[in-house]
């Protein structure tokens, strides 16, 4: 996996640009906060990506996968102003869970999800180790 910046370009801050990988590759259904029983133990949008971590974690184990393994990953969010006033507890709730990997990530603000009580759905893209 190599992570892609353009010549010229500012290092991003908690993911890259691109990224060029090769597969077999996983995809990830959106992934929110809730357990494995589906229940939530977070309503902050800091409890509930961590929880997200750890299930896109889980996911990717089954196929031998693990964090430093995704390439790409779709952030869909109930509240933007709610998700910039917590960068810093989120990236260090990244960096606790994730690890220091940064994939390429696209951060989109939605008006619901279908749990009613999700606050961030994550999908994510991993190429599996050989």
């Amino acid at each position: 996996m190599e992570m892609l910046l353009p010549d010229g370009w500012k290092r991003p801050k908690g993911y890259t640009n691109g990224v060029l990988a090769s597969g077999p590759f996983i995809f990830t259904a959106g992934m929110i906060g809730w357990d494995s029983s589906e229940a939530f133990d977070a309503d902050d949008i800091v409890g509930q990506a961590r929880r997200v971590f750890e299930n896109i974690i889980a996911v990717l184990a089954k196929a031998g996968a693990g964090p430093a393994d995704i390439v790409q990953m779709t952030w869909f969010v109930t509240d933007m102003e709610e998700y910039r006033a917590n960068l810093k507890p989120i990236g260090a709730v990244w960096r606790e869970v994730m690890g220091a990997h940064y994939p390429a990530i696209a951060c989109v603000e939605v008006s619901r999800l279908v749990e009613p009580r999700a606050k961030i759905e994550i999908t994510a893209i991993a190429a599996a180790p050989r």
